[in-house]
This record gives structure tokens, sequence and C-alpha cells, in this order.
């Protein structure tokens, strides 16, 4: 598990930025957000945690959710 902060959210688009505490960025998808944040969605700077998963475009940050 990583954590990170927000760093972009595009509401309208559902797609966004992590940038990991590993100074790595991950694309986020709404899809691939936890049920909890799905009707909220992200913000800029909200402190998160979730997996890695790797596709053909690259490493993509899934199951996020609020960092405790």
């Amino acid at each position: 598990m990583q954590t990170g902060t927000v760093k972009s959210w595009e509401a309208s688009k559902g797609y966004g930025f992590i940038l990991g505490d590993d100074d790595e960025d991950y694309f986020v998808h709404v899809s691939d957000l936890d049920i909890t944040l799905r009707d909220k969605g992200l913000r800029e700077g909200l402190r998160v945690a979730f997996d890695v998963r790797s596709d053909l475009k690259g490493e993509k940050a899934v199951n996020v959710r609020v960092a405790r």
C-alpha cells in the first residue's frame, strides 16, 4: 500500500493524478476510487492511500481511499 496527496482532480472528466510519497505521479480514474469516495470524488491536497497496478499505459492508483 502506498500513500500520497491528490495533485489534481478533474471532476467533470472523472480522473486526476496523485503524487505518491515516493515522488511518483499516479493516474487515478473515478472507477478506481473506494465506494465511499465515488460520490464526492477527490480534491487537491487530500491525503490518500492506494494500491498500484501496472497496465499498458504505465502504473496507476487503484483502491484509492482516504489515508488514516
